[in-house]
């Protein structure tokens, strides 16, 4: 009972010392502070977002379609040249046509946003109607700032993985930092990327013109006997068409007049029999 009771109180006081026992711990990994370095960059992010002054510049990609008639559409097509060059613009396309009655011209001009009303007003002048007029404005100034917001955590989160690497113990941890810069570096130049084309997209507006003439061609007066030469040469015509597709089929024939042959002296066979 001595032993029980002594073995009872020994197992007690184990359990109690095991309890009460204080683990040692471990060291961080590079994975666990690359973990909290992209928590910080978020949170970065977050507070870039929530610290953007309200006075901030709105990005506004302007865009117009003209389309209108006019008398002369070489005139129409140097003043259009004359503008742009007054307007600081440049010309992306300029290509002409013509169809069945009608005479066109299509343009597509860009022009500096600060200029770009000016500019239209100037194309205008002159027009009585417009067959489309449609002038669009894009507004987006919040994805240019959560871009911007973005890039710059990204590139504070690359500052912290270049520590990293300098502070790398072995080569396993050197190339799991790197193909994690290797990541970070993509997404850093495709949203410079993507900044650059919204700048310039914002900065320089686009024009689309299209002018046309109509050409009114009056038909030739045909008298009554000229319609009657008309239609015997028609006729003619048709006639000598008929026979030229006949030779076309010579090699047909030469089969249909063997095939008769063969026929008649088959039957000549028979009755003789």
């Amino acid at each position: 009972m001595k032993t029980i009771s002594l073995l009872l109180f020994s197992f007690i006081l184990a359990c109690s010392n095991g309890g009460n026992s204080n683990a040692i711990p471990a060291p961080p990994s590079p994975a666990g502070e690359v973990m909290e370095d992209q928590a910080y960059s978020e949170e970065s992010m977050v507070q870039q977002k929530r610290d953007i002054p309200e006075e901030q510049e709105q990005k506004i990609i302007k865009t117009a379609r003209l389309a209108f008639e006019t008398p002369s559409p070489e005139k129409t097509h140097k003043r259009i040249l004359q503008l742009t060059s007054q307007y600081e613009g440049f010309v992306a396309n300029d290509n002409s046509g013509k169809s069945y009655n009608r005479i066109f011209r299509n343009m597509t001009v860009r022009v500096p946003t600060k200029n770009f009303q000016e500019f239209i007003n100037s194309v205008s002048e002159g027009v009585e109607y417009f067959d489309q007029r449609d002038i669009s404005r894009q507004d987006v100034t919040e994805e240019f700032v959560d871009l911007q917001a973005r890039l710059k955590a990204k590139r504070k989160l690359e500052d912290r993985y270049l520590e990293l690497l300098s502070k790398a113990k072995n080569v396993k941890e050197m190339l799991e930092i790197e193909r994690e810069l290797s990541n970070i570096r993509e997404e850093i130049e495709a949203k410079e990327g993507r900044l650059k084309y919204l700048q310039n997209r914002v900065s320089v507006s686009t024009i689309n013109l299209e002018f046309y003439k109509y050409t009114a061609e009056s038909g030739v007066t045909v008298s009554y006997g000229q319609k009657i030469k008309n239609a015997l040469q028609g006729g003619w015509n048709g006639v000598s068409v008929f026979f030229l597709g006949l030779l076309y089929l010579w090699p047909l024939f030469i089969v249909v007049v063997i095939v008769l042959l063969v026929v008649r002296w088959l039957i000549r066979r028979n009755r003789k029999k």
